[in-house]
């Protein structure tokens, strides 16, 4: 089995890659779109703000070859801004156009008593506990997140868990071979592990 990790510079893809040896998975970086060729899975990882990561995939040539992919419907794992990515558009940096892969738009959460971002460890309800995905992750698995904006996907049918803080939003989506998550898999210990796992049919 091939891995890539999608690498524009940013992104926690440290992390990410030491969950995958953990997984017995050597990935393979990808900074250009040539590094694409002979992959299996690819795995986006992604860590700032909107703008700046559309900006650094514009850069390296990588929004097309990555749109395909997905339309291809060849598994691809979308994390933290790696998920937010697949929208239309963000309030952190107006005017500037997601991936479009998925109907919808990234908004920050609204003023509360509560500390934005969010940052910790919190349930994901799962829709559909029988999706291969979620395999023996039970109703509420505990992830751990860091944000302060999450996506409003238009499609509910695409919600794959939804979290609690302050509101319910879409903590991840899935359709086809295309999971994304809202929190990080690679640092929520057991749960997290068995996600990565499960996406990769190990």
């Amino acid at each position: 089995m091939k891995v890539g990790v999608v690498d524009y510079g940013g992104g926690n893809i440290r992390s990410v890659i030491q969950a995958l040896h953990a997984l017995e998975v050597s990935p393979e970086l990808v900074a250009v779109p040539e590094e694409l060729a002979g992959l299996d899975s690819l795995i986006f990882p992604g860590q700032g703000a909107f703008g700046s990561c559309m900006e650094a995939l514009q850069e390296r040539d990588l929004v097309k070859p990555i749109q395909d992919w997905i339309a291809a419907d060849r598994p691809f794992f979308g994390i933290c801004v790696g998920y937010q990515l697949l929208f239309e558009e963000g309030e952190e940096n107006p005017g500037v156009s997601g991936l479009g892969v998925l109907k919808g738009r990234v908004v920050r959460f609204p003023d509360s008593d509560l500390k934005v971002p969010q940052m910790g460890w919190n349930s994901a309800q799962v829709v559909d506990t029988e999706s291969p995905f979620w395999d023996g992750l039970g109703e509420n698995p505990y992830f751990y997140f860091v944000h302060s904006y999450h996506p409003v996907p238009e499609d509910d049918s695409v919600v794959a868990t939804r979290t609690s803080y302050g509101l319910t939003y879409a903590s991840s989506v899935q359709r086809g071979n295309l999971l994304a998550t809202q929190f990080h898999p690679e640092k929520s210990q057991k749960a997290g592990m068995k996600l990565l796992s499960n996406f990769l049919g190990l």
